[in-house]
């Protein structure tokens, strides 16, 4: 845990509890209402077929966990960390405009 808080720059071990709580619920979240969302759009399997419909529905899931993630930071009282945590990826993914 001693490296894992210092690695994540945290001082409680609470907060990781509360930081994997986090994730776990965006994750499902995100995958929950992904389905919903292509749905509401029309884009189907028939419509685009295998590989369009799952590119697709990968793009929004990604979308959608980014900005749930830190929403649900936020809720949590670890909004930082999560915002911390997101510039570090677009970042890493070369998005660096969007967060500088």
């Amino acid at each position: 845990m001693k490296k894992l808080k210092e690695r994540w720059g945290i001082e409680h071990n609470w907060q990781i509890i509360i930081i994997m709580i986090v994730f776990a619920i965006t994750g499902s979240t995100a995958s929950y209402i992904g389905k919903p969302i292509l749905n509401y759009l029309d884009i189907t399997t028939e419509n685009l077929g295998g590989f369009g419909y799952w590119s697709i529905r990968i793009l929004v899931l990604f979308v959608m966990y980014q900005i749930m993630l830190v929403c649900f930071g936020w809720l949590f009282g670890q909004y930082k960390f999560f915002w911390n945590f997101e510039k570090k990826m677009l970042r890493r993914i070369g998005l660096k405009r969007f967060v500088d």
